[in-house]
């Protein structure tokens, strides 16, 4: 019998990090995805909302709620020294955990930054890039 996971392999490679996200979200635990990010890291679960910390966590268990597998292709990934902006294609389908059928797709517009260990996580996710959210959206909340 094997063990669940607690964790996920990051990656010194900044193009990498899309491949090592999918990962995580696809074994479908909360724990498992927050690794990829930073402690502060800000995440836009949809466009106009802007979330850190618990309301990070809380959005992103939300996605997994779907119990669907997500599929990454990266376009391009653009690194300096510490930094890397990764435009990334996304698709989450199928059928949901609550028996509706889900499509969510989109282009990512997300910053990476490679920590004091070399390895990358997101300091931004931005799933849907240039989405429009409501008018005078997009400020962060811990709540």
């Amino acid at each position: 019998m094997s063990e669940t996971p607690t964790h996920i392999q990051l990656t010194t490679d900044p193009a990498r990090h899309p491949e090592v996200f999918a990962s995580a979200f696809n074994t479908g635990d909360v724990d498992i995805l927050e690794q990829v990010y930073e402690p502060g890291a800000l995440f836009v679960p949809q466009p106009g909302t802007a979330v850190t910390g618990k309301a990070r966590r809380l959005a992103n268990a939300e996605f997994l709620e779907l119990g669907l597998p997500i599929t990454v292709s990266p376009r391009h990934v653009y690194a300096l020294d510490d930094v890397a902006l990764l435009i990334v294609d996304f698709v989450i389908a199928g059928t949901a955990r609550h028996g509706g059928s889900v499509r969510i797709e989109g282009t990512a517009t997300d910053v990476a930054r490679r920590g004091a260990d070399g390895y990358w996580r997101y300091a931004i996710d931005n799933p849907f890039g240039v989405a429009e959210g409501p008018a005078g959206s997009g400020r962060a909340s811990t709540a």
